[in-house]
C-alpha cells in the first residue's frame, strides 16, 4: 500500500466525529473532500469538491460534519467533537461557535487563546498546526427530524 493510499484510509478513519449528550437521539455523518481549482473549457478557474482518490502533502482538504435529530422530542445541548488526523493542520473553520484544543481535548477556547509549552519550558502562542480537536457545542434545541452541518478545513501535512 502507497503512503497516499495509506494516508487518504487514515483521514477518512480519523475524521469520526463523537456525540455527547444527546447523541441517542442525533445521527452523525462525516466526509471529506480534496479542494481542487479546475480550468474549464473556456479557461475560467473554478474550486470543487471532489472524492479524495489520492492526496499529497500541501491539498487543501475540507471536512463536513452532517447531523439530523432521529428522535422524536427536540435534543437539547449536544457537542460534536471532531479530531483532527494527525496528518492534517488545521486550517479553519466559518462557524464561529467552534472551539479548538491544542492538547488532546484537555482544555478549549479560541486558537488565539491558546497556549503551547516548548520542550524549554516557555509558552507560545499556539497555531493552525498544533491543533489536536474541534469542538462545536450546540445549545439551542434541535426540533425532530431537523439537521444541520459543520465543517473544517485543513491541509495535508
Amino acid at each position: 500500500m502507497t503512503p497516499a493510499i495509506r494516508l487518504l484510509l487514515a483521514l477518512v478513519a480519523l475524521a469520526i466525529p463523537s456525540l455527547a449528550p444527546a447523541a441517542e437521539t442525533v445521527a452523525l455523518s462525516s466526509a471529506v473532500f480534496v479542494e481542487r481549482q479546475l480550468i474549464d473549457n473556456s479557461g475560467r478557474s473554478r474550486v470543487e469538491l471532489l472524492a479524495p482518490q489520492v492526496v499529497t502533502p500541501g491539498d487543501r482538504l475540507v471536512f463536513i460534519l452532517s447531523y439530523r435529530n432521529t428522535g422524536e422530542k427536540p435534543a437539547t445541548h449536544f457537542t460534536v467533537t471532531n479530531p483532527l488526523p494527525q496528518a492534517v493542520a488545521y486550517a479553519g473553520t466559518p462557524d464561529e461557535e467552534a472551539q479548538i484544543s491544542v492538547d488532546g481535548g484537555k482544555n478549549w477556547g479560541r486558537l488565539s487563546m491558546l497556549r503551547i509549552r516548548e520542550e524549554d519550558g516557555r509558552w507560545r502562542s499556539a497555531r493552525p498546526e498544533d491543533v489536536t480537536h474541534i469542538r462545536w457545542i450546540l445549545a439551542r434545541p434541535l426540533r425532530a427530524g431537523a439537521t444541520g452541518k459543520l465543517s473544517f478545513r485543513g491541509t495535508v501535512r
